[in-house]
């Protein structure tokens, strides 16, 4: 754009350059110079916004990215407004978008897809889990980075539902294709991002977006779109249940489709592909398996935050009201008076106290925000304080619920071995 910022919050942040616009907003890719960190600075041009909806989307975003703390989700720091414009900074994802790969002309394999699947998995359960539960809206290849390590995260949450209620009026907000049918009612689930992730799959299969591949009704043709994809029919099973039109029978979760179509692959096979094997039920097994090991941890952590939240009792309005004095002795301290006093001494010893200042006002507002965090987990309106405590608590679910994967990875590798040596064989005849 040509009137984009080269530098915003008087210097602190350089823009390096665009890395996607929308309808409401632009996202650049910048410089942190205080702390040498690059960061996704995602704009707001709130004085040229349509309507006050794109205005509070960009408000609403901003307030749920700041209450969530989990791997596969940009971690939030911190939103502010400059010259009449909003400015929502956040963690950079390394990587490349699913909607880059696919003009690359990239396909994705089985395994990738199980992968990514596994992965999503993970990360709605967990926005689901929220108080009210929180719906993404717009889950497509365009708002999936792939890092350079393999995994998987999900951005872009400008279109997101943190309530299921519809009071006041709704909006329909998503992309065509992946759009489950209730979202044309305005309505906004759980198992609404599951559908998405599940034409997101199913669009990386077969490098065409959904609304391009067949239907029956107002369903996908799971079967006709992958004909002649190498797939096993456990695969296409999961597909079907996660694109199901209606949301009152499509599964709440991704690890549902997938354990369900690992165990309905003993049936018949699919037309399409060749009848399982028992590696590809085993591999089917297997995802599920991590999807629900991961959900247990995220859920071990909201469940230990309650605990404790129970463990407090009669202390806990004593520890709230603790808590709102310590906001107020931070807010007088590093946000009002110190910052003056400092700005005043910098008039006669020099910029360097102003630069004082401003780091001590941003201290200020980080013990804020760390102090309203912590009220709002002991009311019981966030289930777990810190991405770190979550994580904590999924390894330790790991080690309390261990798994064979490593038995399942030896046995998959034997019996890889085997079909390579019997591919060999027959190769060997025909010659």
């Amino acid at each position: 754009m040509a009137d984009a910022p080269t530098t915003l919050r008087d210097g602190r942040y350089a823009i390096a350059r665009v890395l996607g616009e929308g309808g409401q907003a632009t996202t650049y890719e910048a410089v942190d110079k205080r702390l040498g960190r690059a960061v996704a600075i995602k704009r707001f041009v709130v004085r040229g916004a349509k309507s006050w909806k794109e205005v509070e989307l960009a408000e609403r975003e901003a307030r749920v990215l700041a209450s969530l703390h989990h791997p596969a989700i940009p971690e939030h720091f911190e939103h502010f407004e400059e010259n009449g414009e909003l400015y929502l900074v956040s963690e950079k994802i390394e990587g490349e978008s699913l909607g880059a790969l696919r003009k690359r002309g990239a396909r994705f394999s089985e395994g990738e897809v199980l992968r990514l699947l596994s992965e999503l998995d993970a990360a709605l359960a967990y926005l689901s889990s929220r108080a009210p539960p929180v719906v993404h809206r717009d889950i497509k290849p365009n708002n999936v980075i792939r890092r350079p390590d393999g995994s998987f995260a999900l951005i872009d949450f400008g279109s997101v539902a943190e309530s299921l209620e519809p009071e006041g009026g709704s909006t329909v907000v998503g992309t065509f294709g992946y759009m489950a049918p209730e979202q044309f009612q305005g309505r906004a689930l759980p198992a609404t991002d599951v559908y998405a992730a599940g034409a997101t799959a199913l669009a990386m299969l077969t490098g065409k977006d959904p609304d391009k591949l067949p239907h029956r009704g107002l369903a996908l043709d799971v079967e006709a779109a992958l004909a002649g994809t190498r797939v096993s029919r456990g695969l296409v099973t999961a597909l079907r249940s996660l694109l199901e039109p209606d949301p009152e029978k499509r599964p709440t979760r991704i690890a549902q489709a997938l354990r369900a179509s690992a165990r309905g692959a003993k049936a018949t096979p699919f037309a399409a592909a060749p009848p399982p094997s028992k590696r590809e039920r085993r591999r089917l097994e297997k995802e599920a398996r991590r999807a629900e090991r991961r959900q247990r941890g995220w859920s071990r952590a909201a469940q230990r935050g309650r605990g404790d939240r129970h463990l407090l009792g009669p202390f806990l309005w004593v520890l709230l009201v603790g808590i709102s004095v310590g906001q107020i002795g931070v807010l007088l301290a590093l946000r009002v008076f110190v910052p003056t006093l400092l700005g005043i001494l910098s008039i006669v010893f020099g910029k360097g106290l102003l630069e004082a200042s401003r780091a001590v006002t941003e201290a200020g507002r980080q013990a804020d925000a760390s102090m309203d965090r912590a009220k709002r987990f002991l009311r019981g309106e966030i289930a777990v304080v810190d991405a770190e405590g979550t994580r904590i608590a999924a390894e330790e679910a790991n080690a309390r619920f261990p798994e064979d994967d490593d038995e399942d990875d030896a046995a998959l590798a034997e019996e890889e071995a085997a079909a390579a040596e019997a591919e060999g064989r027959r190769t060997g005849r025909r010659l």
